[in-house]
């Protein structure tokens, strides 16, 4: 049986992506950003539907696992008005309202790290209350790129629920990850205008502090500091400029910057770069998203339901249950 899902917040699909790996298929996708839904378009053959607030969850397609990668800085006006005493007015009660209507066999959720300390940690803790509250058992977990084969430092919480308490572990780390020479593109191919100006370069320059590798990808913190490393930092969509520089002298290609999140080199490009600066910085380091897809596929497979005999006071095993 094909599991069937819906990708929300989609973006340019990277989440679709990891999930299709493992015959999943996709049965509505919506994503409001027109940048976005002619990536999506261009590289999936649909077009997402538009803003999730204005589409009836009655609408929306049966399906048996929910991805999404919300945004949360709704909750800071929770956070004032009401102390996370509910959720209405977020973008995260469309997706409780999806859970709750259709109430799909499991979900899987991604979003910055910072979720876990927002507010104090009362805005997660609201979240996962609301989806246990709708009979999900949950999981999350903090994952970084970096562990998963990416040469970038891009950590994520990762929210899963099921309908049943079944057998779940997230994956480990592989211990190892791409060099930047397997993913950047030479200078010599690279247009000039990618190319930082002398100033820039020289004030780089000034300002480093140990000695560096080649190829590396430099980074200016707010603070002005300049670390060279040799896998990139975070991508942001709405960084500088010259937030992220190679070997501190030119900007990531959209070839490049699809590389880090995990894209692979056949997903067209038919947006402005400036569009794709947005768009990577928005979107999900894929073989995270595989890694995730694969352990939920194999806890779905094996269903292994875990129930607790209350004359014994053991834990039985139910025998595997085919979807």
């Amino acid at each position: 049986m094909t599991i069937k899902i819906i990708d929300l917040f989609a973006g340019i699909g990277g989440i679709r992506l990891g999930f299709e790996a493992h015959g999943c298929e996709c049965v509505f996708s919506s994503e409001w950003d027109a940048d976005a839904q002619k990536m999506y378009e261009a590289n999936y053959g649909d077009r997402p539907h538009g803003d999730i607030t204005q589409i009836p969850p009655e609408d929306i397609p049966d399906h048996d696992i929910l991805l999404g990668g919300f945004p949360c800085q709704p909750f800071s006006i929770l956070g004032k008005s009401l102390g996370f005493a509910d959720t209405r007015g977020t973008l995260f009660f469309n997706i409780e309202e999806i859970l709750r209507v259709k109430k799909p066999y499991a979900f899987m959720l991604e979003n910055v790290k910072q979720l876990r300390s927002h507010d104090r940690g009362q805005t997660l803790l609201v979240i996962q209350e609301k989806l246990e509250a709708l009979g999900y058992f949950v999981h999350l977990k903090v994952l970084n790129a970096l562990d998963f084969g990416l040469p970038q430092k891009r950590e994520r919480i990762i929210i899963i629920g099921f309908k049943e308490d079944i057998k779940f572990s997230f994956p480990t780390p592989l211990g190892f990850h791409q060099t930047l020479s397997q993913i950047l593109e030479s200078d010599d191919e690279i247009d000039p205008s990618y190319f930082a100006t002398e100033k820039i370069v020289s004030n780089r320059l000034e300002k480093i502090k140990k000695t560096y590798l080649i190829p590396s990808i430099w980074h200016e913190n707010k603070g002005g500091n300049i670390s060279a490393l040799p896998y990139s930092c975070a991508l942001r969509a709405g960084a500088s400029y010259n937030y992220l520089l190679v070997n501190g002298k030119r900007r990531l290609t959209s070839r490049e910057m699809l590389r880090l999140q995990g894209f692979p080199d056949n997903f067209k490009i038919v947006v402005s770069y400036q569009a794709m600066r947005k768009l990577t910085g928005n979107s999900v380091a894929v073989p995270v998203i595989n890694a995730v897809a694969d352990k939920m596929m194999e806890a779905i497979q094996k269903r292994q339901l875990i129930k607790i005999n209350r004359e014994h006071k053991q834990l039985s095993i139910l025998e595997a249950i085919e979807v």
